[in-house]
């Protein structure tokens, strides 16, 4: 049986589309972040892989957080 909801694809599409840029933009800052730090301080490699894991990481939860707030004022699915 169907419960009659239907999903907004004009949404999903604005949220993926907005999510797709924002990560790239996120995701490359905190990388560049990582490195720029790590040569600030002259670490070693394993230092710079450090700084970047914890940037990116950063970064892929800022992204999240995104979807999620997007996700409230764009409903993916009506009815």
């Amino acid at each position: 049986m169907s419960t009659g909801r239907r999903i907004r694809w004009d949404n999903v599409s604005t949220v993926v589309s907005a999510t797709i840029l924002l990560g790239a933009e996120l995701i490359g800052a905190g990388l560049a972040a990582g490195w720029a730090i790590a040569a600030l301080f002259e670490a070693s490699l394993i230092w710079e892989l450090i700084f970047e894991g914890i940037f990116a990481a950063l970064a892929v939860y800022g992204v999240y957080r995104f979807i999620m707030k997007a996700k409230s004022i764009e409903p993916f699915v009506e009815g």
